[in-house]
């Protein structure tokens, strides 16, 4: 509900909100005017508060609600559900006050904390790894150095047009930025970049973003779930994990419709052929030719291979559905809350659909 279109006189208003760090010591104080979250007040006031859409959609600025009253416009259930909203956690991204209050964001184990930039780049290659998907490559001209942590994403504003969030391919500490850019229905954005960027262009970055990224401490099991191009930062994290001397299983689930939605297979066939502790594993979800491969959901897949999964950590990452459906699949086998790391790729035409932005 947006209460300043709900007929409700508020002009003017401020309220005071207290802000604790995840621990619980005292942060900071923000006045918050009528109809503004949290977070926008937030971030305009020069606190970095943890989050990451800023949509509702990801639950990256999950938080305590210690005192007070707000109203939290739509937001996907995903990303805070029915059991932590009656426990008082809210998102702040979505959360008008109604009063003064008081918040502490929901403490995160590892916490990626790193210097928020603007690069100024240029395009170094686009390839074709779908008849839908391009890699592109980026080359950073000034604004760097750029450090984040393997999973995050960063907005990509390509001139004369808006800017919109993609996750790094490359490993952090790349020469090169690596983004994997899927054809979206309507998106004037992805449509320009399949039909009309060109080597050369210039192409801003701001980031780094996101809380779905590699926790380098977890010595237990690694679960790696990507669809689509959901395996940007799914590549990201293994190449990072492997690099890093991660000696554990690790297991990595990619879904595709078909065969022509495959890509970079003989780049992680490699990969596993000099690190077999990584195991990958193909699913066709609508094949339109006889396959050898698996078929089915990638939901149905996890659940068949694995019966118990107490102690592993997952990362998944792609079209929203195939995320839900997966993670719950997941909570089922026994992974906890805290070591399911996700990301749905919400377009800009689900945001607004489901009340997001």
């Amino acid at each position: 509900m947006d209460i300043a279109r709900a007929g409700f006189d508020i002009g003017g208003m401020n309220y005071r909100v207290s802000l604790n760090k995840p621990g619980g010591e005292r942060w900071a104080g923000i006045d918050v005017p009528a109809g503004r979250t949290i977070l926008e007040a937030a971030l305009g006031q020069g606190i970095d508060y943890p989050h990451g859409c800023r949509s509702g959609n990801c639950g990256g600025c999950k938080s305590h609600l210690i005192s007070g009253e707000v109203e939290m416009s739509p937001y996907s259930p995903f990303a805070l559900t029915e059991e932590e909203r009656r426990r008082d956690l809210i998102l702040a991204c979505r959360s008008v006050p109604w009063s003064d209050c008081t918040v502490q964001p929901v403490e995160a184990d590892e916490e990626a904390v790193h210097a928020s930039r603007r690069l100024d780049c240029r395009v170094a290659g686009i390839d074709r790894a779908t008849h839908d998907i391009r890699i592109l490559s980026l080359e950073i001209e000034s604004g760097g150095p750029f450090d984040f942590t393997a999973g995050q994403y960063a907005a990509l504003a390509f001139e004369g047009l808006p800017a919109r969030d993609f996750s790094m391919a490359s490993p952090p500490g790349a020469t090169r930025l690596e983004f994997h850019i899927r054809l979206v229905s309507g998106g004037r954005v992805t449509r320009h970049v399949l039909g009309a960027l060109r080597v050369g262009d210039p192409v801003s970055v701001n980031g780094p973003m996101g809380t779905a990224h590699y926790r380098k401490s977890h010595r237990g099991p690694i679960l790696l779930v990507a669809g689509g191009s959901g395996l940007a930062p799914i590549k990201s994290i293994a190449e990072t994990a492997l690099a890093g001397g991660a000696a554990q299983d690790m297991f990595l689930y990619f879904g595709a419709r078909a065969e022509r939605d495959i890509y970079l297979e003989e780049h992680f066939t490699a990969l596993a052929s000099h690190h077999p502790n990584l195991r990958t594993v193909t699913v066709l979800s609508e094949p339109d030719v006889p396959t050898g491969r698996r078929t089915g959901w990638l939901a149905d897949a996890l659940t068949a291979d694995f019966d118990d999964l107490d102690g592993f950590k997952a990362y998944l990452a792609g079209p929203p559905a195939m995320v839900e459906s997966c993670t719950e699949s997941l909570h089922a086998l026994g992974l906890s809350r805290r070591d399911c790391h996700a990301d749905p790729f919400y377009t800009e035409a689900e945001k607004a659909s489901d009340g997001s932005g």
